[in-house]
């Protein structure tokens, strides 16, 4: 599970067997976390977050999106 960005407490990762998916990553924080596609920034999954939290991880993802897209797709290539 590679992480891609650590920042203000929240980890941005990837799983390595999800098939073939679209761009997206998952984001733990504390007990929590969820799941962001990066085309659309729209939440996947998310469980044990405060809704607070979850604007805040999603403010995040816009924020590095270029970043996350960047370091996804490089994985992507890595691992196929």
């Amino acid at each position: 599970m590679p992480t891609f960005l650590r920042i203000r407490g929240f980890r941005f990762y990837a799983y390595a067997l999800e098939g073939n998916e679209p761009a997206h990553v998952h984001i733990d924080r504390g007990s929590g976390s969820m799941k962001v596609w990066l085309g659309d920034l729209s939440v996947a999954s998310s469980q044990g977050l405060k809704p607070a939290e979850i604007r805040a991880a999603l403010q995040l993802t816009r924020e590095h999106r270029a970043i996350l897209l960047k370091a996804w797709h490089e994985w992507e290539t890595r691992k196929n």
